[in-house]
């Protein structure tokens, strides 16, 4: 884990704190985002890196990374805390080179993660967000020593500790790992990151003296769960380097190399999955068919997170109970109504713990 200081007076930073912000927000509606993006007429590569470094001014970090990014073409997430920044980044081919200087600027010596299935649509507005952690864990800065991470595997190495018995851990959520997963792997049956890390400890219980294999999507939520099973006695513990995503790039170069990975690599932008293999292990929702896309309900009252086949869209209009047909059905100001005083964010429900039991209602 790379650590150094972040001190930077930004450049858009006056004495008022609210001055020059008004163009540091995208606006847009994802309506209008898609509409721009249609028109385009050159490719992007999707990119992600994430970096540990002692940032001590975020707010000001935030604003000049949107001033810069947002000049040359770049969307995407990205979060910055006083411990680091994780992104995940659509950007224009033609400004790969500027953008690469640019960010040199703050950041130094970075990991580039390029997806391999890419459909140049991952993202379609720019968002820069400060958080209190890049990932949160719910745990104090005094509980665990964040830079004393495991050993990184390449993806050769990490498929002869998978031939040599080692136990491997997704360190993924259950929504994530339902699509695809190494073969054998433990798959922990959570929602968040923060409450699987005690929940890997127990899983793990007994195994203090042999070899944990951990991994992830790119590699951010394995360096603190390999530090934190660390100093709860682990004492051999190694991680996925570069996480799923440069396992896939290292098996495109490599002929030789076996997958070992089922199914599709779960992506937090609009592919939502990335496939890694011909495989479907998982299923419908709604009807038991081997399926592997994730839908949003259309019901943004609800806004559920499930699998749900081609089929089961058109006969539901892709929503997850008659609950949800009947909202969509309601003039637009009452759905409106029925939304105020709740926040509108993405959730991510297991399918065992959502019933989604619709075929015993009868459709109108």
């Amino acid at each position: 884990m790379d650590f150094c200081i972040f001190t930077k007076t930004s450049k858009n930073r006056k004495m008022d704190p609210n001055s020059g912000k008004k163009n540091m927000f995208n606006k847009l509606s994802k309506e209008q985002a898609l509409e721009l993006l249609k028109k385009e007429n050159f490719k992007r590569k999707t990119v992600s890196f994430y970096k540990y470094i002692i940032i001590q001014d975020p707010d000001s970090l935030r604003d000049d990374l949107y001033s810069d990014w947002n000049e040359i073409g770049v969307l995407g997430r990205i979060y910055l805390a006083e411990e680091g920044v994780n992104a995940q980044l659509s950007i224009p081919e033609h400004n790969w080179e500027n953008f690469k200087e640019n960010v040199e600027k703050y950041f130094q010596h970075l990991n580039f993660k390029i997806a391999i299935d890419d459909n140049e649509h991952s993202f379609f507005k720019l968002t820069i967000k400060v958080r209190k952690q890049i990932v949160a864990d719910g745990l104090q800065e005094e509980e665990y020593d964040v830079t004393n991470v495991g050993q990184h595997l390449t993806a050769k190495e990490w498929n002869i500790a998978m031939d040599n018995g080692a136990t491997v851990v997704d360190m993924r959520n259950h929504y994530e790992s339902e699509i695809g997963r190494f073969k054998g792997a433990i798959c922990p049956d959570v929602e968040t990151f923060k409450e699987e890390l005690p929940v890997v400890k127990n899983l793990l219980k007994g195994k203090e003296e042999e070899e944990i294999l951990l991994y992830c999507t790119g590699g951010i939520r394995c360096e603190k769960a390999s530090a934190y099973l660390k100093n709860y006695g682990f004492n051999n513990v190694s991680q996925l380097h570069g996480g799923i995503i440069d396992y896939a790039r290292q098996l495109n170069l490599d002929n030789d190399l076996e997958n070992k990975f089922e199914g599709k690599n779960f992506v937090f932008d609009e592919r939502r999955g990335e496939r890694i293999s011909d495989d479907i292990i998982s299923f419908c929702h709604q009807c038991g068919t081997p399926y592997d896309t994730h839908v949003n309900c259309k019901n943004v009252n609800c806004n559920l997170l499930f699998l749900q086949c081609e089929k089961c869209q058109k006969k539901y209009h892709n929503c997850c109970s008659i609950e949800c047909i009947e909202v969509i059905n309601l003039p637009f100001d009452e759905q409106k109504r029925l939304r105020q005083g709740k926040e509108n964010k993405k959730m991510y429900y297991s399918h065992k713990r959502v019933k989604l039991n619709i075929d015993k209602r009868q459709l109108k």
